[in-house]
């Protein structure tokens, strides 16, 4: 093998650097050459801006992740990647405060864990546990006015969370934690009604989404139509779209035959969106998710906001079931990329 085929992986302190370390090997002229392809000369500026703003924000948020997979982080990988794209488009480092729902079990813990997060993000994920902790987290994110963010479990977390303590409705729930619920506000998937066992019950891939005017979501998108990715098996149940709304909910995003809800709102709120889709899917380094870029510029404003109002107080200890980390991307060998 000639010398020139050789091509070094070495360690590079975040994954987003892989890319150059590989070019700077030549790996991509030894494939042009072996395939016999041309090609135009290549321009890395993007991606080296993009490294720029990575080693050198303009700023620094704390976002708090309320999820019941923690001890796991990699089981959020691509919310972790999503986060730091979401950083990327408003120029900032994005530090994320893992806390294990099942660690919030009062509003007092819930104060205690989240009122030095600038955002507050609950994500998806399956069964009963940490349910309550989840909402206790979106009441506070709600009556404090920081910006929130639920994705699929989220969402529907923070739907029974309006019904129960905004709209009233007694033991309001999803039937997956709770099937003799009086309120179903969430519910197993029309079509897979009365299929029990777990398997290919879900829906899955790409759908399509329509988005009310003058919402967080298509301030988001800048458009009217979208389509995301889905992973779930429950859903509103449009039963009780009447008794939500009629307290302030807002509806924002559903499918274009108006059956499925993808998107709920709370209007009287500097940011609170509730998505049954997972953005995450989507989120690239160079063409960062709307949703985030948006959580991430409204978490930043709270940060400003609750900075300049801060007394001279000591800043209190930060605990959480998983401690502090920063939200930079993990440092990894080429050859892992």
């Amino acid at each position: 093998m000639a010398p020139s085929r050789v091509i070094s992986a070495p360690d590079v302190s975040n994954i987003y650097e892989v890319p150059m370390s590989l070019a700077s090997e030549g790996l991509e002229e030894q494939l042009l050459e072996l395939l016999h392809l041309e090609a135009p000369p290549r321009n890395l500026s993007r991606w080296l801006n993009m490294l720029e703003t990575l080693e050198h924000p303009q700023g620094e948020v704390r976002i708090g992740v309320v999820g019941k997979y923690v001890q796991l982080e990699d089981a959020y990988k691509s919310l972790r990647e999503a986060l730091v794209h979401g950083g990327l488009a408003n120029r900032q480092r994005v530090v994320i405060e893992w806390i294990e729902a099942e660690d919030i079990g009062s509003p007092e813990e819930a104060e205690r864990l989240l009122r030095h997060v600038d955002g507050i993000l609950v994500p998806g994920g399956f069964g009963k546990r940490g349910i309550q902790g989840m909402v206790h987290a979106i009441t506070y994110a709600r009556e404090k006015k920081v910006p929130f963010f639920g994705i699929c479990l989220g969402m529907q977390c923070a739907t029974i969370e309006y019904a129960r303590q905004v709209s009233k409705l007694d033991r309001a729930d999803s039937t997956e934690f709770d099937p003799s619920t009086p309120n179903r506000v969430i519910y197993k998937l029309r079509e897979l009604l009365g299929v029990d066992e777990m398997g290919g019950t879900m829906r899955l891939g790409a759908w399509p989404c329509k988005l009310e005017p003058n919402s967080f979501a298509e301030k988001a998108y800048g458009a009217l139509e979208i389509s995301e990715r889905h992973r779930h098996r429950y859903e509103f149940n449009c039963d009780y779209e009447k008794a939500l709304t009629a307290a302030g909910f807002r509806i924002t995003g559903r499918t274009p035959d108006g059956v499925y809800v993808e998107i709920v709102e709370v209007p009287d709120h500097p940011w609170f969106l509730g998505c049954q889709f997972h953005p995450e899917f989507k989120s690239k380094p160079l063409a960062p998710h709307p949703l985030f870029t948006a959580f991430i510029r409204a978490s930043v404003e709270h940060r400003q906001h609750r900075l300049s109002h801060a007394s001279e107080a000591p800043t209190p200890e930060i605990r959480s079931h998983v401690g502090d980390a920063a939200l930079e991307p993990p440092r990894a060998s080429a050859a892992s990329y």
